[in-house]
């Protein structure tokens, strides 16, 4: 029961510290930018730090129900399934706020002159 545990956590953490070094090279891509370059590079490295926290502390809670399970090593493939669909949710939502951040520190183009409103100047 302890290798499938063990080999349950490494593949685990693998797969966290692929997924986290994912977000801190789309950072360092969308980092080339003149304009966002600072704050996607900032946040991609406090999101990828969130996410292997979050990350490693699903694959450990995760882990802990194959002692319950009980089968095997038939156990380690659903709980190791189940983990890596978990890390994928939490990826796609990394980079989605790694894209709002960039979204945000670009600066708005100018606005379009706005025509007054006629029952506003009625008044």
């Amino acid at each position: 029961m302890l290798f499938h545990i063990s080999l349950y956590i490494g593949l685990g953490l693998v797969m966290v510290t692929a997924m986290a070094l994912m977000i801190l090279k789309i950072g360092k891509l969308l980092g080339d930018c003149p304009a966002s370059g600072r704050a996607a590079r900032a946040a991609a490295v406090t999101i990828a730090t969130g996410y292997g926290m979050i990350g490693f502390g699903g694959v450990a809670l995760v882990g802990s129900t194959i002692p319950l399970m009980d089968i095997g090593v038939i156990g380690v493939l659903p709980a190791l399934g189940f983990a890596a669909l978990c890390l994928g949710l939490g990826f796609g939502h990394a980079v989605a706020t790694l894209r709002a951040v960039v979204r945000e520190a670009l600066t708005p183009p100018h606005a379009a002159p706005t025509t007054p409103d006629p029952l506003a100047s009625a008044a």
